[in-house]
């Protein structure tokens, strides 16, 4: 499967990976990346999104609801977000 939408998320991440925005998407794929965790995020967390980052939140939602929150696709999109994060 191809995941367009976790290439979008991913560039987000690392054309500005201090900013807040990023952090707040960040925080939801790792949460998405820990199986048994009953995904949990504070809905809340959304309020401090801004439109676009709300957008592909819900993008890296629906991704999980198609279990695209596994695989090689996805463990290379969180490394390179691990990355943008740790500034590397």
């Amino acid at each position: 499967m191809d995941y367009p939408e976790l290439e979008t998320i991913v560039k987000s991440i690392e054309t500005s990976p201090r900013s807040g925005q990023a952090l707040l998407l960040f925080a939801l794929a790792k949460t998405l990346d820990v199986p048994k965790t009953g995904h949990m995020y504070m809905l809340k967390k959304l309020q401090e999104m801004d439109a676009e980052s709300r957008c592909l939140a819900y993008g890296l939602m629906e991704l999980m609801a198609q279990r695209g929150n596994q695989g090689d696709e996805w463990q290379r999109a969180v490394i390179r977000m691990e990355a943008a994060i740790q500034g590397k």
